[in-house]
């Protein structure tokens, strides 16, 4: 009976799921808008501390926001039922789309329907860093933090370690002051040590195991060897998909032609797994043009490394993709998060949020100005004017309207299929 009371969440979630565009920027706008403006399940503090707290950790950022969401509202439990409603749509397409390969017409879909999705995300995020900013940046430490971060991750983007190198430091520059000291809350709770112990273990075992099979010519080894590389790369990936999709490319594209890779596994019955690099290509499109988390490809490369094994083998590599790849994830922020939610009653702790706040905020500017790079706002043409008022449109609808955020995923799809009509 307990859950019933959460199915309306639990709707909303689903909702966010099917038409959250954008990657973790856009994500975090519509999170905003739905969650805290909407619904009220938690507070633009809360959701703001959430998501500076996520960029600490390794993973997938917006998956482990919305995963901390549903912990505040009804514990573990209803943490894990977010997260699953929260991927699977995603992995869903994602594993559809390794099956149907040789049908994907992926740049006609994109050049129609997801015409505008682009724009819009970049409405969700100015909407989201005008709210943020008008929370956590008032005064000049804050001021010049936002600056500082915002040019550094213009301009570094693409670097695995600026993210979290920007949030400690803003940390350390706001406690160069000591006058704001919080009030005395309840001593720290014990620390369970349960999620981060399973973490390791499965990562040790996951490496060990996948060795193994490959020294030994396992036979049907490459499961083992798949649940290896994405359970690797969702506990060691800072910085979203914009990082995950290059050490992916390494590994199942470039790493099987090494001639060092080659030789180590020659006369093995089992082969190395390997993508094809136009498959890659098109899988990497696809997931920026649909809904939900961009860690979502593991299920499509999951399938393809799969794919010459039957029907079966595809389909389980497509599971041993999505479940990899979002478990550490789920144990790193459902372990460190009692531990961080305790540190804040320490005052360096509590010092710290006003300055990774800050950066928190200078990341969502850079990243508005980062994604407008790869939109037409300026050739003075139909759909450059369009794109400009995609977004004003969008910000406008989310800050002086009540439309829900999927009302206004729907007409910019709309838009972006009538549009394709008159070219």
């Amino acid at each position: 009976m307990t859950l019933l009371r959460h199915i309306p969440f639990l709707k909303a979630v689903f909702l966010h799921s099917i038409t959250a565009f954008g990657g973790p920027q856009g994500h975090f706008g519509m999170m905003m808008k739905t969650f805290v403006q909407q619904r009220k399940v938690v507070s633009q503090e809360e959701l703001l501390e959430y998501n500076s707290f996520c960029q600490l950790l390794p993973g997938a950022s917006s998956t482990q926001v919305l995963t901390l969401i549903g912990y505040k509202r009804g514990g573990v439990v209803l943490a894990v039922l977010t997260l699953l409603i929260w991927i699977f749509p995603a992995c869903l397409l994602m594993g559809a789309f390794s099956f149907f390969m040789g049908s994907v017409q992926h740049k006609d879909i994109q050049q129609q329907l997801f015409r505008f999705i682009q724009p819009m995300a970049v409405g969700f995020l100015v909407y989201a860093a005008i709210k943020s900013f008008q929370l956590s940046v008032h005064n000049t430490i804050t001021t010049a933090i936002l600056l500082v971060s915002a040019v550094a991750t213009y301009f570094l983007f693409k670097l695995p370690w600026v993210l979290p190198l920007l949030i400690v430091l803003g940390g350390v520059v706001t406690n160069i002051s000591d006058r704001r000291i919080p009030q005395k809350g309840i001593p720290p709770k014990k620390i369970k040590w349960g999620n981060i112990w399973m973490f390791a273990i499965v990562f040790l075992l996951a490496g060990m195991l996948s060795e193994l099979a490959r020294k030994n010519d396992w036979p049907n080894r490459r499961p083992i060897n798949l649940f290896e590389n994405n359970y690797r790369f969702g506990s060691l990936v800072f910085g979203g998909g914009q990082v995950l999709i290059p050490m992916m490319y390494e590994q199942f594209v470039e790493r099987p032609k090494s001639e060092a890779v080659i030789k180590k596994n020659q006369n093995k019955k089992e082969s190395v797994i390997k993508i094809n690099r136009d498959d890659f290509y098109t899988g990497a499109g696809i997931v920026r043009a649909i809904p939900g988390p961009v860690f979502s490809i593991a299920a499509f490369t999951g399938g393809l490394s799969m794919s010459d094994k039957g029907i079966y083998w595809q389909l389980l590599g497509c599971i041993i993709g999505m479940v990899a790849i979002f478990l550490p994830s789920a144990l790193l922020v459902l372990f460190f998060f009692p531990i961080w939610h305790n540190l804040k009653k320490y005052a360096v702790v509590y010092r710290s949020l006003e300055g990774i706040n800050a950066v928190v905020v200078g990341i969502m500017v850079a990243s508005v100005f980062y994604m407008m790079k790869d939109i037409a706002l300026t050739q003075m043409n139909s759909i450059s004017l369009l794109n400009v008022g995609v977004i004003v449109g969008t910000w406008a609808l989310l800050s002086y309207t009540k439309i829900p955020s999927p009302i206004i995923v729907l007409v910019c799809l709309l838009l972006g299929w009538g549009t394709g009509f008159f070219q």
